[in-house]
């Protein structure tokens, strides 16, 4: 009973409208769901990892003194780039990316480097790293910011690097560049870790309270920040769930439940109340709105998770909403999506790093398609005018149709999985 009238004393403290702390006792009767497989998130996940994997060898390319890497060299990287064949298979099947030619004191080590049209879409890749440098400082302050010690360990930042869009050497010219927001510091558990410098109250806005202030849901906005409502997550079901009575039940108590920003202190808060499992859903929500595609893979959340205050098991609150995240096993991983981010299999806004991965995997593509001659296929004028762009964009129309026909069908069907925490 003491840990009860502690508990409510704390959330008066959180809640002055009384009737927003009670809800938080309301009973919601929770139904086990089904996971559901979603194709075109799927095809999404799929095309992405050898996007990704060629990408973190270009990189990996360019960081070498000497220019190129050896076969040798990249032999036991197969695993963690979350490739499914050799790393120097993969090498081979885009020549428009990687050069192949032979070492020069041994003649059967094959070496890679950058072909002229890589370094090309490099160059402009560095350039929108400049061009949007206050946004990506901003999103690695919200990072931060929803930390309980405002720190997070470079090895836990380091896999994200790619989800968050940073620079590939972020720690030597994106840190030290601004010690106004940033500082190196040693983590508890002896790591080297990135600390915010000051509490910034402008960014301390969630992606769900911003695109109800700005959005069609502004008077509801207002209402909530006067403590008069709450805000919703939007929720978009798999096909047969929005038509069944518990689900439909479950989901308005929920969205009925206080929303607590993830940027606010929730040490007060019951860890197994609704409340906190709400407040936890609004932290994944957040964490996955800083990414530029809207996903990330569950391990990389995992290394994060104490400092982000949500449950051991908080995979199964993937699953348990499947309305706002999807969980995919493509891939031979876990790998978490937020579903408003995308519609018909393609990002709703995309940032401007996406769309130059978009132009990369085009270039990839063609090296695939016409292994023989493909470094030679793409023009230098296609890449600086932006004509290439273009055929990007023709290629995904083509892409979408067919995820469409596919998804008219069963593009939504019932397969049960115990997808748990390991």
């Amino acid at each position: 009973m003491l840990k009860v009238n502690n508990f409510l004393s704390s959330t008066r403290k959180l809640f002055p409208n009384p009737q927003i702390g009670h809800q938080q006792w309301r009973s919601i009767v929770k139904v086990r769901l089904k996971w559901v497989k979603n194709r075109s998130l799927d095809h999404v996940i799929d095309t992405e990892t050898d996007l990704k994997a060629a990408c973190l060898l270009k990189d990996a390319i360019k960081r070498s003194p000497t220019g190129f890497l050896t076969a040798k060299s990249f032999a036991d990287w197969q695993k963690l780039l979350g490739l499914t064949v050799p790393v120097l298979r993969f090498l081979r099947r885009y020549p428009t990316l990687f050069e192949e030619f032979p070492h020069a004191r041994y003649a059967n080590l094959p070496c890679f480097r950058l072909t002229g049209t890589a370094l090309l879409l490099d160059s402009q890749e560095q350039s929108i790293h400049q061009a949007h440098e206050s946004d990506t400082i901003e999103r690695l302050c919200r990072l931060l910011m929803m930390m309980k010690s405002r720190t997070a360990p470079l090895q836990s930042l380091h896999p994200l690097k790619w989800d968050l869009g940073l620079p590939d050497n972020f720690e030597k010219v994106l840190i030290p560049k601004f010690p106004d927001h940033f500082r190196f510091v040693k983590a508890p558990i002896g790591v080297a870790a990135v600390r915010l410098v000051q509490w910034r109250e402008e960014l301390a806005v969630s992606a769900l309270e911003r695109s109800n202030e700005v959005g069609e849901m502004g008077d509801e906005y207002r209402q909530f920040k006067r403590g008069q409502t709450t805000l919703a997550f939007l929720m978009n079901f798999p096909r047969g769930y929005g038509a069944q009575k518990k689900v439909r039940a479950w989901m308005e108590e929920f969205q009925k439940l206080p929303y607590i920003s993830p940027y606010d202190d929730s040490r007060h808060i019951d860890p197994n109340s609704e409340l906190m499992e709400k407040r936890a859903v609004g932290v994944l929500h957040e964490f996955l709105s800083l990414t530029i595609h809207k996903k990330t893979k569950r391990n990389y959340l995992r290394s994060l998770r104490e400092e982000l205050n949500i449950p051991h098991k908080f995979t199964r609150l993937f699953t348990r909403y499947p309305g706002i995240f999807y969980l995919s096993l493509k891939c031979k991983t876990t790998t978490v999506a937020l579903k408003e981010g995308y519609r018909r299999g393609k990002l709703v806004n995309p940032h401007p790093l996406v769309r130059l991965r978009e132009k990369f995997y085009h270039v990839m593509r063609t090296g695939l398609l016409y292994r023989g001659k493909g470094v030679n296929l793409i023009p230098r004028e296609d890449i600086l005018l932006n004509d290439l762009e273009n055929k990007v964009e023709d290629g995904e129309e083509e892409e979408e149709t067919e995820e469409v026909e596919i998804g008219s069908g069963d593009e939504f069907y019932e397969e049960t999985s115990d997808v748990e925490d390991e």
